[in-house]
């Protein structure tokens, strides 16, 4: 019998789809489920510009709305296709402001067959904290999600956020009211930031950039510096660094350069205007650096809506559990890795950090997805999945940190051009854990041929000896496992952690 399931698919959940009208692009996306860990199944925008002309007439663009009803129509067809259960609509700065906004609303609840949601100010700025929430672990700074019409700010910290404001600044609407002029385009936002006095709160901690044209700034800063991870959730600079490009975005000197060709072309005009509105934010606030996040309001509003213990779960371990669901040959195995080795990591005098035990579970959970791939392979595959994955509440040398345990997991434990990009944004201290874990699981994974029942029977233990510092003890019951091949990877862990090894059979 043929099943019409898919096998690559979380049983137990079923797709949601948000549609996200705003000033500059009406959005779908269709998620796997409401998940603490969401994945995309599909994503959409059409740059309908329904803000444009908005700050000088009050209304809403003609043609833009008849291409933001046409996409909406496109949209519900799209969501009914892939079977989602719930279909959540979102309408922000432009049809709530715009004189002809009703109309719009209007026309569109009788396409798509139920009421939109129009966010105030207020609204928008909270489901932005809640995105920005949803997407990082242990938050602390302020959040700004820049649209077409608006930027909203809001403080967080922890799960705690302040009340939001709305500022006219918005990347279209600040163009517009300017006159294409960058000087007074300044003034005005230099005005309007000075308003967000809570802003001066988040000096020395983070600001966390949100919006369609922070997020392709970050890509053009990407694009020229040739960085290696083109992963755009949690990718942060320094204050410094990000004032300084700021200013070569606003100059766009070098508009020529094929780097800006990364950026399309209906979005590269607005990054001077998007540039200064974050300029003036950050010499306020004077973070210690800016950190961009794909989460915003429509993650934001699917948090909003689970239950409480789920929304306090680590959505990064949430993740690597559903891709070993997903992937590997025993999810229950690996999830005992990742108890196994957070006992054995202290007899190397290895403290973790909270941070680096979260990322150490996570790199366990991972540790066998790519065994369907050749061996030659498998190590290639496991890093290429878990560098590029969209996890979230992970930052950008956490992500290397993954990658790279399970790299030397498969391939041993030197360095080679695989490994060299992914290296360059892992500090010294997760490189250094990345190794030591790949050698954990070189060792104890020729013990368990992937599935359970074993790992947690073994363990390492300070010798009496005087030759040994060591002792890796085995039960007599698994006496049959000792081998050449064992030895050696016991050996290899030796070398790295200039500790003397042996295995004791009792």
């Amino acid at each position: 019998m043929v099943r019409s399931e898919a096998q690559g698919r979380l049983p137990g959940i079923a797709p949601v789809s948000v549609i996200d009208i705003g000033s500059n692009s009406v959005r779908v996306v269709i998620y796997e489920g409401l998940s603490r860990a969401p994945t995309i199944l599909f994503n959409e925008k059409v740059l309908c510009g329904l803000g444009k002309g908005l700050g000088a007439n009050g209304r809403m663009d003609d043609e833009g709305v008849a291409r933001a009803l046409g996409a909406l129509k496109r949209f519900h067809a799209l969501s009914v296709q892939a079977r989602a259960t719930h279909v959540y609509v979102l309408a922000t700065a432009a049809a709530r402001e715009a004189s002809n906004g009703p109309d719009f609303i209007r026309a569109a609840e009788e396409i798509l067959g139920q009421p939109v949601q129009v966010l105030s100010g207020e609204e928008e700025a909270k489901y932005s904290a809640l995105g920005v929430i949803s997407g990082f672990h242990d938050v602390d700074g302020v959040a700004g999600d820049l649209g077409g019409g608006s930027l909203e700010l809001i403080d967080i910290k922890g799960h705690d956020f302040g009340k939001g404001i709305t500022l006219p600044l918005g990347g279209l609407r600040l163009s517009e009211s300017s006159g294409n002029s960058l000087s007074k385009a300044r003034t005005f936002a230099r005005k309007q930031v000075k308003t967000a006095r809570f802003l001066e709160k988040g000096e020395g901690r983070t600001f966390y950039a949100v919006g369609g044209t922070w997020r392709n700034i970050a890509k053009l800063h990407m694009e020229i510096t040739k960085y290696p991870l083109h992963m755009m959730q949690g990718y942060e600079l320094p204050l410094a660094e990000m004032q300084r490009f700021l200013e070569e975005v606003i100059a766009a000197k070098d508009s020529k350069d094929p780097a800006w060709q990364a950026v399309s072309k209906s979005r590269r005009s607005l990054l001077p205007y998007g540039a200064i509105a974050m300029q003036e934010v950050l010499s306020v606030m004077k973070p210690a650096s800016v950190t961009f996040s794909a989460q915003g309001v429509r993650e934001g509003y699917l948090y909003s809506l689970m239950p409480d213990d789920e929304r306090e779960a680590d959505p990064l371990l949430v993740a690597a559990d559903q891709l070993a669901i997903l992937r590997a040959r025993s999810p229950e195995h690996a999830r005992e890795l990742a108890d196994w080795t957070g006992r054995m990591v202290p007899f190397f005098g290895i403290t973790e950090t909270e941070e680096e035990g979260r990322y150490r579970q996570a790199a366990c959970l991972l540790a066998d997805i790519s065994w369907r791939a050749h061996p030659d392979y498998r190590g290639a595959q496991a890093l290429n999945v878990i560098a590029h994955s969209s996890f979230v509440g992970i930052t950008h040398a956490g992500r290397a940190y993954l990658a790279l345990a399970n790299y030397y997991r498969f391939e041993g434990l030197n360095d080679d051009g695989a490994t060299g990009p992914l290296a360059t944004i892992g500090t010294p201290r997760l490189l250094d854990l990345a190794k030591l874990l790949g050698g954990l699981l070189r060792v104890v994974y020729l013990f368990s041929a992937s599935m359970p029942g074993i790992v947690n029977h073994l363990t390492f233990r300070h010798s009496a000896s005087p030759d040994l510092d060591l002792e890796f003890v085995v039960p007599h019951a698994y006496a049959s496992f000792a081998g050449e091949r064992l030895d050696g990877r016991l050996q290899q862990l030796a070398k790295l952690t200039g500790k003397r090894l042996a295995f004791v059979f009792e």
